[in-house]
């Protein structure tokens, strides 16, 4: 006996199979239904994908052997390998079909990215690029029916690509859709191409109407209705009918003068499609959509429920022409009741859109964690605990952030992510993450010619020395080629230690700056010029186009002058010219180092969604984090991996802190019991496998189980440290994001740099510093403070005492050495923050000036006022003379103190300055032990 779904055919309906899924297609299982039930057609959508690739093993072989052979394969190009695989078999089985019936029917249908429903031109380019690459006749290519989608429609069917319109839900879309696809035929016979081989269908869809119809009715019957029993009447029955007369403007138009002419060429009809047919009220007939909607040149595209319910109990009778009178009086009734048809398949339309993007973006995260998966050490892997309260705010900050599309619009550029302003100039670090920023032909050459010096200088401030360090600290320099030294101060005794360090005849040296004006570069720039006899072939330039630095390279004949984008900031540049340079002259091949971050640079793509994508995850935690008053980003990392804090306190702090929000890095603070943090903090450990830290993953264990967020890194080889550079790149511009705030700009650095350089420019022409008065001195110290200070303290542990007690719960305390950066003072400064932790429960920062006003200065100043900070100067002895300047280093590094003080204290911060008359740290830590004895 003949199937009851093969008997459909007897009615002029093609039944077509609204599911694929792999193992279903290599079983046997379509052309069971092809052979059995006369089945003759096949749909998908983002929604079944999801399903099919998710849910089960049988995609796993062909995505292992993809990302092992291709690390940086994006997740679409993923998914779509998957799915054109599927949809070529399906179009295989079905190809019998299809030249059986001469074209009229054997279909498969896959769907354009739902993310492109409102771009015409996007529609258009990515249904060109599926149809050559699945390269079957009998494909179809599924467009929405927007406005957009329409526009596209005509254009698809003129270049002769068979099309499927989805989602249509009113009479008005359908036959707007109807004339594009006759539009299309008529200019493509008017081109004198043939159109006797292009098929078409109209899915129109019917029981989400009746859904969204039969929820505005129980609302008003909920509510006590008048019409109470004309509403009850319409239940489950206004998607038939309006699906009804639909088909009667198709028989109307098929019988027009305009289609008999373009019939008599050999156009086939454009088919009206069910779509939607699986009941959704378990209160009616599971068949109901397929039941009342049989009738000649349509398709029902039924789910693999509906078809077993049909080929079990359905009925076979011509009912789509049947009682058409009482469809019209059924939607009559449904403008008298004022149900606003009209609104619901608007709505519909909508939220059909929304729907299958949220399929599309289930279906690329579960490709991405796939992914994951597969590429294992290959990419650094995160994980993160988080308690309950912030658990759900960054979950729900994910949610909404797919919903947005803050994965594409990051990546498209769209500053409405942030504050609307000018943001979208300032995203070419973006570009730069997949090594599009650097010339490696030219990077090779330098790296050849770096490897006859044995020393290297790198002379820059912030974005443009903090990356290479890390580079140079972590990956460190191949064997054969220059040790790197990153200087960054202007501290006569770190100047005098470097050059102490090379043979400046045996030296190269790269001056780095992306303005090409900024003080410090150019004052050591001037010193090692002088250095090294002024021999222009071994200097490089980094600089930005047109550069003061620029000219001056190319008129002092310098061996090689590398421009950056200027799309880039200083803190976004790592991996741009600014690190990559760097890295080559150290023997880096830059090409293999990009191919190393290349798994998180496609981890973090506009087409990760951001619940699966790294970067915007992390960003997300982070921005939540800093909402919800946990401002310290605390970082912890394991002894090979602890350089990069360095880098991270300058993107975090410069980036986030502004408008007196944003987040504090805390970098190289001691280790304390977890009850000894307060509820203001957001730990990150980086770990790097092989290595023994083991100590820090218990700490980490420890903070978790106290109920303190917790983040976790790890890396599997030093040379992935390049991925983390991206990930917090696009993390930070996330949490600015979610803050509220432009992560790209640094409104309040400039005001130090201006105090500094008034003090500077009013000694070059006059050879005398402004007058300062100490508020307190005694044999050892002299103490100073904003100038409207009124202070009545009696003795220097008395104030000290005052001013680290000022720092209650939420703030932090920094402490801000203009001192050579050395292993002493660095652990001096160490035993400071650790007894100041204990003591009085709050974070701590350190930074060495003025290092870290090209650094973190921007968040102490600009960010939350909750800082209590501790300048430390000397005067420097010997100090060091600038060539050409009255202004020795030791002079400007002083002014940039004084200038920093004032600008601290201006913005509300409390700010004491000490200085160390006899230049010795161990008086200060003397004293801060004396005072937290007490």
């Amino acid at each position: 006996m003949a199937s009851q779904i093969k008997k459909l055919h007897d009615f002029g309906q093609a039944p077509w199979l609204d599911f694929v899924e792999r193992r279903f297609l290599q079983e046997g299982g379509l052309a069971k239904l092809v052979e059995e039930d006369g089945v003759t057609g096949v749909t998908s959508n983002p929604a079944i994908f999801e399903k099919a690739i998710a849910n089960g093993d049988a995609y796993e072989p062909q995505l292992a052997e993809l990302f092992r052979a291709r690390p940086n394969a994006s997740i679409s190009e993923a998914y779509e390998s998957l799915a054109i695989k599927d949809i070529q078999d399906a179009a295989d089985t079905l190809r019998p079909v299809y030249d059986r019936l001469g074209a009229r029917d054997g279909y498969v249908s896959l769907e354009v990215s739902p993310y492109l429903a409102e771009s015409t031109e996007g529609t258009i380019a990515e249904a060109r690029r599926l149809w050559g690459q699945i390269d079957r006749p009998n494909l179809m290519i599924k467009v929405p029916g927007t406005q957009a989608g329409v526009a596209a429609v005509r254009r698809l069917i003129e270049d002769g690509l068979n099309i499927n319109i989805t989602l249509l839900f009113s009479q008005e879309s359908y036959t707007a859709v109807a004339m594009a696809f006759v539009e299309g035929l008529e200019a493509r016979r008017a081109r004198g191409e043939p159109i006797d081989r292009i098929a078409s269908v109209a899915s129109f869809f019917v029981s989400r109407i009746d859904s969204a119809i039969d929820a505005k009715i129980d609302q008003r019957l909920n509510a006590g209705d008048a019409d109470a029993e004309a509403l009850k009447m319409l239940r489950g029955r206004v998607a038939i009918a309006n699906a009804k007369l639909a088909y009667q403007w198709y028989l109307g138009f098929v019988a027009s003068e305009r289609w008999k002419a373009l019939a008599a060429q050999g156009a086939m009809p454009q088919r009206l499609l069910w779509a939607s047919t699986g009941t959704k009220d378990p209160a009616y007939p599971d068949t109901l959509y397929a039941d009342n909607l049989i009738g000649p040149d349509t398709v029902n595209t039924l789910p693999p429920k509906t078809l077993d319910a049909f080929r079990s109990h359905g009925t076979l009778v011509p009912s789509l022409t049947a009682d058409v009178d009482g469809a019209r009086r059924i939607l009559a009734e449904v403008e008298r009741l004022g149900l606003d048809l009209a609104s619901v398949t608007n709505g519909l339309v909508r939220e059909g859109v929304r729907q299958f993007s949220d399929a599309a973006d289930a279906l690329l995260g579960a490709v991405a964690v796939k992914r994951a998966a597969i590429l294992a050490d290959r990419l650094n892997l995160m994980r993160e605990q988080l308690p309950g309260e912030l658990a759900g705010a960054v979950e729900s900050r994910l949610e909404r952030a797919r919903q947005d599309g803050w994965s594409r619009r990051l990546w498209r550029g769209d500053a409405t992510l942030w504050t609307g302003g000018n943001e979208a100039k300032w995203l070419g670090w973006l570009k730069a993450g997949r090594g599009d920023q650097v010339d490696a032909a030219g990077l090779k050459a330098l790296s050849v010619k770096a490897a006859r010096y044995r020393s290297a200088v790198l002379l820059g401030m912030g974005g443009s020395s903090l990356g290479p360090e890390v580079l140079a600290r972590i990956i460190g320099a191949k064997d054969g080629q220059p040790v790197l030294h990153v200087l960054d101060s202007t501290d006569p005794e770190q100047i005098a230690a470097v050059a102490a360090m090379i043979d400046p005849q045996d030296a190269l040296f790269l001056v780095a700056s992306k303005s090409g004006s900024t003080m410090e570069p150019e004052l050591l720039r001037t010193f090692f010029w002088d250095l090294s006899g002024r021999d222009g072939s071994r200097f490089v330039a980094i600089t930005d186009p047109g550069s003061k630095l620029e000219k001056l390279a190319r008129d002092h004949g310098y061996a090689n002058v590398f421009l950056g984008d200027p799309e880039i900031g200083g803190r976004y540049s790592v991996l741009s010219v600014f690190g990559m340079v760097p890295a080559a002259l150290m023997g880096i091949d830059v090409g293999d180092f990009f191919a190393g971050v290349a798994p998180m640079v496609q981890s973090c793509a506009p087409d990760v969604p951001p619940a699966a994508n790294p970067g915007v995850r992390l960003g997300a935690i982070l921005g939540e984090a800093a909402n919800a008053g946990r401002d310290k980003v605390t970082v912890f990392a394991s002894s090979a991996l602890r350089p990069f804090g360095a880098w991270l306190e300058q993107l975090l702090a410069e980036s986030t802190g502004k408008q007196g929000r944003g987040l504090v890095p805390v970098d190289l603070e001691p280790l304390v019991p977890p009850e000894t943090y307060g509820s203001d903090r957001l730990f990150v450990l980086l770990s790097l496998r092989g290595e023994d830290d083991a100590q820090l993953h218990a700490h980490a264990d420890a903070l978790a189980a106290a109920g303190h967020p917790v983040v976790r890194i790890a890396l599997s080889q030093r040379a992935m440290i390049g991925q983390e550079f991206f990930r917090w790149e696009v993390a930070t511009a996330i949490a600015g994001a979610v803050i509220g705030i432009d992560p790209f700009d640094q409104p309040d650095v400039e005001d130090a740099k201006i105090r500094t350089r008034l003090l500077i420019d009013s000694y070059e022409a006059t050879g005398i510093l402004a007058p300062e008065r100490p508020f307190f001195e005694d044999g050892a110290m002299a103490f100073f403070g904003p100038r409207d200070r009124d202070d009545t303290a009696i003795d220097a542990a008395a104030i000290l005492r005052t001013h680290i007690g000022s720092a209650g719960p939420g703030d932090y305390i920094g402490f801000l050495a203009y001192l050579s950066r050395d292993a002493e003072h660095e652990a001096r400064i160490a035993r400071m923050r650790e007894r100041v932790i204990k003591a009085r429960k709050v974070a701590t920062v350190a930074g060495f000036g003025p290092r870290y006003l090209h650094s973190t200065g921007q968040a102490y100043k600009g960010g939350p006022r909750s800082g209590v900070f501790i300048e430390i100067t000397r005067s420097p002895d010997p100090d060091l003379a600038i060539p050409g300047r009255k202004a020795s280093f030791g002079m400007v590094q002083l002014a940039q103190a004084r200038g920093d003080l004032d600008v601290l204290a201006a913005r509300g911060q409390r700010v004491l300055r000490i200085h160390l008359k006899s230049g010795d740290l161990s008086d200060l830590e003397d004293l801060l032990n004396h005072v937290l004895r007490d």
